[in-house]
């Protein structure tokens, strides 16, 4: 939900003393009255809470959690204190069933303070989709982890080496390693029982990046066929894991979750000032992201019918505070100026101490980061499209909470980011939520009508189609998700009903039933019903604010490259891979640029990961070319600040769009005249 208020969506007025309560992972909120139940609230919120015994504490559906600590980006310090304490109706359901004791029933939870209200994975039905599916390429492999089968000569009496030596000599010989080849300490313990149960003849896993010491990681009785490797792309949402056989180079297992960090804050500043406000919880946010790691990596696994113990390497990317906080790094130097990284460059170590799911031995690569704010997720999407050998200008965007935006050719690359927010996720949006099923990710606008058709996330048919209420009936329409309200604003745009400045018409004669009015300001309504769906004035503003920002920080990149052109646009993540390129080039969320040049590369950070883990060659391709680009900090760049004024018209207040209006229509002459009619 945008702002604090809840007005007209809990069904209540506000007052002075209302507690704020913030449901995590959808990120809504709104102010209730003290002495309610959280179920109650999340119902006003239109929040799914599961309850199948109506309230009355018998099912235990409708669990929660609360979050402790200052949560300075909604003014909020959550404690458990902030319920009341457990009633005779929770009372007699832990005596039936075990309920743990961070736990409590929503049902009979009543709120007495600010609370961060938390729905467990196993209590939220309609959680968020994670976009996980892996890219079809075709890597040429080059593996850092070989496999090597020897027959180990048996033990003498008369030479008396030790058997670990002998494996290492008779490796070295048939393999050609050099006498620097090592075992790893985890081999040790079981060495010897392996050698025996495969009857001297073993398979051993040698790892070596180019030029390393070349080190055993794995060791098998007999003879080894497959191993196994993972990409992990850690995001400020969602994680995403990629199971590979390192075999065949073939994706064999993918897996998605949401990253439960976000109950310490939605947007990647707001964990950093979780950090400095609650001094040791970076050891949590460190132990929470990696715990959640291991269980997509078990899960993965498990559903790919693969042993944990025969993954041998790990490559991991994310966002520079993802990354540092994977690596048990403090990052709060992120957190102002001059932005200053601990590490940027890429790093390899064993898993031991860091990812509890895979084998002592197994070799973690986190890609390297390229500046304070572009990670080692941008130098992956990098590496994937490899915009360091095009010809003609190339700009990529990924685009999140915080845009990372790299743009150039063969001649010269620039990187940086951009603070968009998260209104591209569907927060700070009135009727906004992430990607789940019953959000509305697609719409359309009448021309003549202003009537509104959309389609939701788990539901084929449109609003206007037969079938759509049945449909609905098991997937109610709940929200609107990023690409749902970039649409929303870019056909409203297109229909006259906003102006280039963003500003909300009101409504033609005809369509007033399209609309409600708030105050000054009209609310465009997309679909009625227990949850009114609509885009407000300041739904509209927040678009305006996000694109903006993404559209200054390439503009700057453009300045420094000397060039008014951009040749090849590509939108990356989960976000830039459902957003129709249209609608981002009309809204100005991009340079202009010929419309079938500009493309979706899905998640092209997973794609980078996984040409990194399987051909070490490009592992240090993508070390220099970071080496190589013109990092450009937005933030301290004067010019920042004039593109962004003028990059909050739609599509944008000076630059022309020729190549989108030779495709489309553009509005600009029929709002002159409406405003000058008003």
């Amino acid at each position: 939900m945008g702002g604090d208020a809840a007005v007209g969506v809990a069904g209540f007025v506000n007052k002075k003393g209302d507690a704020l309560v913030i449901f995590q992972p959808s990120g809504r909120r709104g102010r209730f009255p003290k002495g309610i139940p959280v179920l109650q609230a999340a119902r006003q919120l239109g929040v799914y809470l599961e309850s199948v015994c109506g309230g009355r504490g018998l099912c235990g559906r409708c669990q929660i959690k609360i979050a402790s600590g200052n949560f300075a980006k909604y003014g909020v310090i959550s404690s458990p204190d902030n319920l009341t304490p457990i009633a005779e109706q929770e009372t007699r359901y832990r005596e039936r069933k075990p309920l743990d004791d961070d736990r409590r029933l929503g049902c009979s939870s009543r709120i007495q303070g600010d609370l961060v209200v938390e729905i467990p994975d196993d209590a939220a039905a309609n959680r968020q989709i994670v976009r996980k599916d892996a890219e079809q390429r075709i890597i040429p492999r080059d593996l850092s982890t070989h496999l090597c089968y020897v027959e180990v000569a048996k033990p003498d009496i008369s030479a008396p080496t030790g058997d670990a030596d002998r494996l290492l000599a008779t490796i070295g010989a048939d393999w050609g390693y050099n006498k620097s080849l090592r075992l790893d300490a985890a081999i040790f313990p079981g060495l010897q029982k392996t050698l025996r149960r495969g009857d001297w003849g073993v398979t051993a896993a040698v790892f070596q990046e180019t030029g390393s010491t070349p080190i055993v990681t794995g060791l098998w009785p007999g003879l080894k066929e497959a191993i196994y490797g993972l990409t992990i792309d850690i995001g400020s949402t969602t994680i995403a894991a990629h199971l590979c056989d390192l075999m065949t180079g073939e994706v064999i297992g993918s897996g998605g979750a949401l990253n439960p960090q976000i109950r310490f804050g939605e947007d990647l500043m707001s964990r950093v000032s979780y950090i400095q406000l609650n001094p040791g919880s970076q050891t949590e946010l460190t132990a929470t992201v990696r715990q959640a790691v291991d269980q997509l990596i078990r899960d993965t696994a498990s559903e790919a019918g693969v042993d944990t113990d025969d993954i041998l390497e790990a490559v991991v990317v994310g966002n520079p505070i993802m990354h540092h906080l994977f690596l048990d790094i403090d990052p709060t130097e992120l957190g102002g100026s001059p932005f200053a990284l601990a590490l940027s460059s890429a790093t390899t170590r064993r898993a031991e101490n860091t990812l509890a799911a895979l084998q002592p031995a197994a070799r973690i690569h986190t890609l390297p980061c390229v500046a304070g704010h572009v990670g080692a997720d941008a130098a992956a999407v990098a590496l994937s499209e490899r915009p360091y050998k095009a010809k003609k200008i190339t700009l990529l965007v990924d685009i999140g909470t915080n845009a990372e935006i790299i743009l150039g050719n063969r001649e010269q690359i620039l990187a940086a980011s951009s603070p968009t927010g998260p209104a591209f996720e569907g927060a700070e949006i009135s009727c906004g939520q992430r990607a789940a099923p019953g959000a509305i990710e697609r719409v359309r606008i009448d021309r003549k009508t202003f009537a509104p058709r959309y389609k939701i996330i788990g539901v084929e048919a449109w609003s206007d189609q037969a079938d759509f209420d049945k449909m609905t009936k098991k997937t109610p329409v709940t929200g609107i998700c990023g690409s749902g309200i970039v649409e929303a604003v870019a056909e409203l745009y297109l229909s006259g009903l906003l102006t280039e400045d963003g500003v909300m018409q009101p409504p033609p004669a005809g369509a007033e039933r399209h609309f409600v009015q708030a105050g000054r300001t009209w609310s465009y309504v997309l679909h009625r019903g227990p949850v009114e769906i609509s885009v407000s004035q300041k739904d509209v503003r927040s678009i305006q604010l996000a694109k903006a920002a993404l559209y200054a920080g390439v503009r700057l990149l453009m300045d420094y490259l000397g060039t008014d052109e951009v040749h090849h646009v590509r939108m990356a993540g989960a976000f830039g891979s459902y957003i129709d390129p249209k609608y981002a080039m009309v809204l100005g969320l991009i340079p202009d640029c010929d419309l079938e040049n500009v493309l979706s590369v899905g998640n092209a950070a997973s794609t980078g990961a996984r040409m990194a883990l399987l051909n070490r060659k490009y592992r240090r391709e993508i070390q220099t070319q970071v080496e190589k680009l013109t990092k450009v900090e937005t933030a301290m760049e004067p010019r920042f600040q004039e593109h962004f004024v003028e990059a909050m018209a739609l599509p944008h207040k000076t630059a022309k769009f020729l190549r989108l209006r030779a495709q489309v229509e553009l509005p600009a002459n029929i709002q002159k005249k409406r405003s000058r009619r008003r």
